[in-house]
């Protein structure tokens, strides 16, 4: 049998592909397809850490404008992204799979405290970790917060799951002669101000050296294809 090329990932949703075409709220039938894909992968004993995002719900900088104080504006993004760390653990548990959820910011009557000896502990049980509230600071994005846990548990990868198929010379929705990449350095990212993930998350992750394939969720299988190591999407690293 093919064995997984990777034994621990770091996986990021984000919020707006757990609303699927609705862009807001909830879609339990993409959650639903996600998470049987996850559970195929912790079968085939991948260690599965997930990070959030909760831009189907409130995006800090973009929803609060200048109506908000940006620090509450974020608090309130940590918020959202605690709603689908919920909803995401719920779902898992309806199909059989162990799961703990663990936020930045204690709120201990619904989740763990982030604790990173305990979360490394949770996936060496085969339990999958879910990640929320980003890092539990403002001014950082939940892309940071996904390679900042992915450092932290030494994961061997982040998988990127977003709207997007790879990553692209320039935005393909404006430019169609815009190339994709199968691969690219961090340094390319940052010299040619792609959109991967903010400059922020790039950076640690080039710090770390950990790799970052992103592909897109819109075929939750992608997810167990890029643990088996399939060519698809974009992988970034050195």
């Amino acid at each position: 049998m093919e064995q997984p090329k990777y034994k621990r990932v770091l996986l990021k949703i984000s919020g707006e592909a757990l609303a699927g075409d609705a862009s807001r709220g909830l879609d339990f039938h993409v959650i639903g397809q996600v998470c049987d894909v996850v559970k195929r992968c912790v079968g085939l004993g991948v260690q599965v850490g997930v990070v959030v995002g909760g831009g189907n719900f409130w995006r800090g900088v973009k929803d609060g404008g200048d109506q908000m104080e940006r620090v509450r504006a974020d608090h309130m993004g940590m918020l959202a992204t605690t709603i689908n760390a919920l909803a995401v653990a719920d779902v898992l548990e309806q199909k059989g799979v162990e799961v703990r959820v663990q936020t930045a910011i204690e709120m201990r009557s619904v989740a763990e405290p982030y604790i990173r000896s305990r979360a490394i502990r949770h996936l060496e049980k085969g339990r999958v970790v879910i990640f929320g509230c980003g890092t539990g600071n403002p001014f950082f994005s939940t892309d940071t917060a996904a390679v900042l846990r992915a450092a932290e548990i030494d994961a061997d990868v982040i998988l990127l799951a977003k709207n997007i198929d790879g990553v692209y010379s320039a935005d393909p929705k404006l430019d169609p002669s815009a190339v994709k990449y199968d691969a690219i350095t961090y340094d390319d990212v940052l010299a040619q101000h792609l959109k991967v993930m903010d400059s922020t998350a790039t950076s640690l992750s080039m710090d770390n050296k950990i790799p970052v394939l992103l592909f897109a969720l819109k075929d939750p299988e992608n997810i167990l294809r890029a643990v088996m190591g399939e060519k698809i999407g974009t992988i970034v690293g050195g």
